[in-house]
């Protein structure tokens, strides 16, 4: 059973007449437009999508909380763990400092020139009817290498050969008449004595009376003559000896033209004049040449010479037999020379001093006209330490190499100062702070420090003990 509170009569009477008011009013406001407030919800929504985001901003708080926790847990965990198994050591290779021969040097370029080269010309006009080398081939000296052709010389030289024989038959003649001359006279003079004997005789008897007069004077006669007979005879014999002189001048020009036209018929072989390589061949087989025209070239390969322009401030450090290396496109050295000639100029534009290094080349290898790198040395340092450059470490202006060194059982990387020398390739002269035959550390250089603990790679540490 329900229970209802009783009315109240006055209460009721003042419900109805505001019932009655309330219908008026809401007859008088239905005629109005329809209008409903929205605020309310908007609100409600509002509010929930701010309870929303505060339980995802809680929940994230919570979740990194707990993330946290568990990474600050692995994190003790695993320095834990390290702290057991102690530091990380670094691999790293080792290597025991070297000792060399260093070099100061300076590098130069230039083209090597051949101490003899000469370009073969011809010595007289010509046809070329014969080629006896080819381009490239060694010669020695007076090896033909072309021929012309020598009919004409050849004429000119039978000419000649004729002429001096027609000369040395008038010397033959003008000789055979001296000597016959000169066989008269003796005959002469022997004559002459004889008549003087008789002359002298004669006067003895004409003196004794045993002659007449006139016999003295017959003989004296005689004697006259016979003097007379030789003056003449003497004559003769000195236009036979200016005969036979002009003979023999003629001869010797003749015999003269003939070896100038020997000369040009020997002319027409051209010749090497030294040993060497012939070069270019600027003819061929049936060319007419003309005097002076070049022919071929001919060099001398087995002595080279570079000209090398010096600065002047090395002016001091220059002098003869200085070594003087060529680099082969690989580094290494193709030929060793020496400075030869130091000019005792400098250059006033330039303030360089023009000097020439010779290199012997009797292999031949190196060619007229070829373009090297050498190097001057200017100074040689034997016994020095040396180490890679690689493991040199440049920290401002300190130097230095790490070293192993044992510390209770752990081998651990240390810096060692050093003071650097000369370079030489991918190494560099240690003036200071190594020793011959001490260990560095040559690899692994970036990922260790002073005092950082190391360990030397499997094979060396054999080769250590195999050492031992």
């Amino acid at each position: 059973m329900t229970l209802s509170p009783q009315a109240d009569p006055g209460k009721d009477a003042s419900a109805n007449s505001s019932s009655t008011n309330g219908q008026a009013n809401s007859d008088q406001l239905s005629l109005l437009p329809e209008y409903t407030d929205s605020a309310p919800a908007e609100e409600r929504a509002d509010s929930a999508s701010e309870g929303s985001s505060r339980w995802l901003t809680l929940l994230g708080l919570i979740l990194l909380i707990v993330l946290g926790y568990f990474g600050w847990r692995w994190w003790q965990g695993r320095n834990a763990q390290q702290a057991q198994q102690g530091p990380r050591t670094v691999p790293v290779e080792l290597q025991s400092v070297d000792i060399a021969t260093v070099e100061e040097v300076s590098t130069f370029t230039g083209n090597l020139e051949a101490e003899r080269s000469v370009g073969i010309q011809a010595e007289q006009e010509g046809r070329i009817v014969e080629i006896y080398v080819q381009q490239g081939q060694a010669v020695s000296a007076g090896a033909p290498i072309l021929r012309l052709s020598a009919e004409r010389e050849q004429s000119d030289v039978d000419a000649a050969q004729a002429r001096i024989e027609v000369a040395r038959a008038t010397q033959d003649t003008a000789r055979s008449e001296l000597e016959s001359l000169q066989a008269e006279r003796e005959r002469l003079l022997a004559e002459i004595d004889l008549q003087r004997q008789q002359f002298q005789r004669t006067s003895e008897l004409v003196e004794a009376g045993a002659l007449p007069e006139a016999e003295l004077d017959l003989g004296q006669r005689d004697v006259r003559t016979a003097q007379a007979n030789l003056n003449s005879l003497d004559r003769q014999i000195q236009a036979a000896r200016d005969r036979l002189r002009q003979a023999g001048a003629t001869l010797e020009e003749r015999q003269a033209s003939l070896n100038r036209l020997q000369a040009n018929l020997t002319d027409t072989t051209v010749t090497a004049p030294f040993a060497g390589i012939v070069g270019d061949i600027t003819v061929d087989l049936g060319d007419y040449v003309q005097l002076g025209q070049s022919l071929a070239q001919l060099v001398d390969n087995d002595t080279l010479n570079l000209n090398l322009s010096v600065p002047q401030e090395r002016s001091d450090d220059l002098e003869r037999g200085l070594p003087v290396e060529i680099i082969a496109s690989d580094g290494s050295v193709q030929k060793q020379g020496q400075i030869s000639f130091i000019s005792p100029q400098v250059d006033s534009d330039s303030q360089f001093i023009q000097t020439e290094a010779v290199f012997p080349n009797p292999d031949r290898r190196l060619r007229d006209g070829q373009f090297v790198r050498t190097e001057v040395i200017w100074e040689q340092r034997s016994g020095q330490v040396v180490v890679p450059q690689t493991a040199v470490v440049y920290q401002g202006e300190d130097r230095f190499v790490y070293i192993p060194e044992d510390q209770e059982g752990q081998m651990v990387a240390m810096r060692q100062p050093v003071e650097l020398g000369l370079e030489q390739g991918t190494e560099v002269e240690i003036v200071s702070g190594l020793q011959p035959g001490q260990e560095i550390i040559v690899s692994g250089i970036q990922k260790i420090g002073d005092g950082v603990p190391i360990q030397p790679l499997e094979n060396q540490a054999s080769q250590r003990g195999d050492a031992s």
